[in-house]
This record gives structure tokens, sequence and C-alpha cells, in this order.
């Protein structure tokens, strides 16, 4: 059964067709991305199947439900370009945020967060507040904070984007590692060629105005991937003349 599956699903804002036809699925454990060029609906595809937005038509479930009725008692994890970190809260609060609707007791949301906070190398950074961390670091406590609840499915929206190109690297390196352990099933939004290579097992590459479906494309080459390897760089070029098609 797969993960997700979206099937026919189209989106209008009032008269401008935003989306046309999406369908594809998502296996479980699998890392898939959505790439495209901007104004093809990628960041609303996610939204969509998050439930932050109706679809006008088609179908979403996750794991064999329909996306309302999963939403309502299992978990969906979604990293937002933005790190979104409260300022007035520590960075260990931060994490704990997801964890709160729960009712868990104080003592056990501050274990589960020290746990999410050492799965991305933070420990140490605890009780430090948001703007006394780096760009790479506020990334990682992001991430913490979409991990820390177990999700069933992890959606990302170019969390990666503002981040220089070592930095970056680092967190496709760091993200990888935790999926491997894991096994998280993830989604995730990038105009970058090369991210989509280095991280994901397909892409789904979109067409602009309205956003359809080009081609669904596997990377079948080995873990772990680098920029540098020259099987990367092969499948990076076939893959951006795709993207320019």
């Amino acid at each position: 059964m797969p993960a997700l599956r979206v099937a026919g699903l189209s989106k209008h804002f009032g008269t401008l067709e935003v989306l046309r036809d999406i369908a594809f699925d998502v296996a479980p454990g699998e890392i898939v991305a959505l790439l495209g060029a901007s104004g093809c609906g990628k960041s609303t595809l996610l939204d969509l199947i998050a439930g932050l937005q109706s679809p006008g038509k088609g179908e979403i479930t996750l794991a064999g439900e329909p996306a309302a009725d999963f939403h309502r008692h299992s978990r969906l994890g979604y990293l937002f370009q933005e790190d979104r970190l409260l300022p007035w809260r520590t960075v260990r609060d931060n994490v704990a945020l997801g964890l709160e609707p729960d009712a868990l007791p104080r003592q056990e949301r501050r274990r589960r967060a020290n746990a999410a906070l050492k799965a991305v190398g933070l420990s140490d950074f605890g009780d430090a507040w948001p703007h006394a961390l780096s760009g790479g670091m506020r990334s990682r406590a992001a991430l913490a904070r979409t991990l820390v609840i177990g999700p069933d499915l992890l959606l990302m929206d170019e969390p990666f984007s503002k981040l220089d190109p070592q930095t970056r690297t680092q967190m496709h390196e760091e993200l990888m590692r935790i999926q491997s352990g894991s096994g998280n099933t993830i989604l995730f939004v990038t105009h970058d060629v090369e991210e989509a290579v280095v991280l994901a097992d397909r892409v789904v590459l979109l067409k602009p105005r309205p956003g359809r479906i080009r081609e669904i494309v596997p990377i079948e080459l080995p873990r772990p991937r680098a920029p540098t390897d020259p099987d990367v760089s092969e499948t990076t070029r076939r893959l951006r003349l795709k993207v320019q098609q």
C-alpha cells in the first residue's frame, strides 16, 4: 500500500488553473522530489497533501485513507522554507512545541526534545535562543522539531534553499543519515536539480501553467551520493536538460 497516493488532482485559484490532473504514488520509506520551475504549483501541491488547502478535484490518500481522515489521527511533519523558530522560546522548547497537543508530561516532552536535538547534532544547544544559532543550526533545529513527533510522512518545502552550499550539503548528509535509520517517507519540493538527484529515489518533474507532470524519473544511483561523484554529475546534467525542455 502506498504511503501517499495522489490521483487526478487539480486546483484553481479563482479562474487561474494552478494544477491539472496530478497523479503519482510514494511508497513507504521512499524519498520523492517535486522538481520544476517557479510557478508550476510545487508548493501548492504540498499544501494540498498537508491539508492546508482543499483540492478542487481529485483524491489524496495517505496509507490508504482519505487525507482528511488520516490528518485527524496520524502524524504528518511539514518542514517549511523558513525555519519558523519562535524567538521567545529556547531551542528545546521550540522542538517540543509539536508535542504539546498530546498533553504529555513536561519531563517526557523534554526527554523527546533532547533525543531529537541529539539526532541532529544540537545536544549542547537546547537552552540557547534561536537568535544565537547560525543558519545551518536553525535548519537543524527546525528539522528536529519536525521529527520529534515521529511523522508518518515528512513534507519539505525547500527547507535548505537559503543555506550556503557547504551548509546545504551538510544538511543533505544529516537528513540522509536520519532517514536511513528511521525509514521516514519523504516528499520534498525543490527547484535545485542537483539536490533532487542527491536526495531522491524518484523525481516528479512538473511543467508550469498549469502545473502538470511532465515525467517521473527514477534516480538509480547508490548511496551515499555526493555532488562531485561523476554519476551524480551526469544524472544532474541529464535531468537539467529535461527541466529545460
